[in-house]
């Protein structure tokens, strides 16, 4: 069970697929806008309530960009977050009825456990961020400076705490309105795995032994390229794919500007994803499409410019590119600055001091400079050689003993 935005379900397709292959039956939980990813995977679907797309794009959605700070962005994804989660419940216990395990997302921990507890269930947490609290880093979700190991610490319980009051009217709700007694937040470490690998993220060494660390998860996707796509690609030197996957901005005509200038002044042609931001582009050396298979597209690219949500970043690092993270929000920024540290892109350009002048020299360096395409590859190659499904197959042998 999950929630949110395509990021936040995209890989658990490819991890259903996986355990399905190994014999295990898989329902996927979410959004019901989602239930093509499914499509040919083996894995069933259960339809959840509420559009995330248009919530983003709601009054209470368009008011996350008013906030400057990572938990100014927080307050108001809780606010945000807290009606929705309640629209969901009852699908969720519904959809749980039917499980002999749990499989929950981070984006809906709290309620899953809770949900788990209630009916005498195993539950297993399927994190793709490092959500946990570390000296080692900052909690993602809050920016990249490092508040020192005591701050850094307390950064993440702070996020902890900030999500389980997210839920906590929901998770009230169990008892109350659905019979399943609940004895509230276990303060003991529960198992999670980590959908990222550690040649990405390192597993912060003050974490407990049940937070693991598994490999990514791959998408399951179908489908092929569009004969225009595979045309465009066809015309001409390998472009630049540039999109914002489901993050919304506010004026999405004048980044769509900045972006088409900022293409031609460093003399490449591109592909514009419009995604949940609208974006959009026209020219014969410019192509909109709207969503493609990453790992069809990225690979024949010269570089991709993204908003470095976890799940592009992992498709990005997955084709061997060099990139451009433009951050938008939430762990975006964590991301970004992990790509930088691998030397794969050449500057961390937030979404919000972008110009043109600073994407087309970043796309310069990007395309230009050789060794980010190196190491992007490198890291491509040892990244094929882990398999991200093993520990979660391991960790469901372990729940049954």
């Amino acid at each position: 069970m999950t929630a949110g935005s395509r990021g936040d379900v995209a890989p658990y397709t490819g991890l259903g697929a996986g355990l399905v292959r190994a014999g295990h039956e898989v329902t996927l939980a979410t959004h019901a806008v989602f239930e093509p990813l499914v499509a040919g995977s083996g894995v069933r679907f259960r339809p959840l309530p509420v559009d995330p797309r248009a919530e983003l794009h709601s009054a209470r959605g368009r008011r996350l960009h008013d906030a400057r700070t990572g938990a100014g962005k927080l307050v108001r994804l809780a606010y945000m977050a807290r009606g929705a989660v309640d629209e969901m419940t009852a699908a969720l216990v519904e959809a749980a009825r039917e499980g002999e395990v749990l499989l929950v997302g981070g984006a809906l921990g709290p309620l899953g456990y809770a949900l788990a507890e209630g009916l005498s269930v195993p539950a297993l947490g399927l994190h793709l961020q490092p959500l946990h609290p570390t000296a080692e880093f900052p909690a993602p979700v809050l920016g990249v400076r490092s508040l020192g190991p005591v701050g850094n610490r307390l950064s993440g319980r702070f996020v902890m705490a900030s999500v389980e009051l997210m839920f906590s009217d929901a998770v009230r709700s169990l008892r109350r309105r659905h019979g399943l007694a609940t004895a509230g937040r276990s303060r003991r470490p529960r198992p999670v795995l980590h959908g990222y690998s550690e040649l990405v993220v390192p597993r912060p060494r003050d974490w407990p032994a049940p937070l693991e660390v598994s490999g990514y998860w791959w998408p399951h996707e179908t489908g092929q390229l569009s004969p225009e796509l595979e045309d465009f690609l066809a015309a001409g030197p390998p472009p630049v794919f540039v999109g914002l996957g489901s993050a919304t901005v506010p004026d999405p005509e004048r980044v769509s500007r900045e972006i088409v200038t900022a293409l031609r002044a460093a003399n490449v042609r591109g592909i514009v994803q419009r995604g949940w931001a609208g974006l959009g582009a026209h020219g014969d050396d410019i192509l909109t499409v709207d969503e493609v298979p990453h790992s069809l597209l990225f690979p024949r690219t010269a570089a991709v410019v993204h908003h470095a949500g976890a799940g592009t970043t992992g498709a990005v690092l997955r084709a061997g590119v060099p990139t451009v993270p433009m951050p938008v929000q939430f762990d975006a920024a964590f991301w970004a600055s992990r790509l930088t540290a691998l030397g794969t892109a050449p500057a961390v350009l937030p979404l919000r001091r972008l110009t043109s002048g600073s994407l087309a020299e970043a796309l310069r360096r990007a395309t230009r400079d050789g060794s980010h395409a190196a190491r992007a590859r490198a890291l491509a190659d040892r990244l094929a050689l882990e398999d991200g499904v093993a520990p979660v197959l391991a960790a469901l042998d372990r729940l049954a003993r």
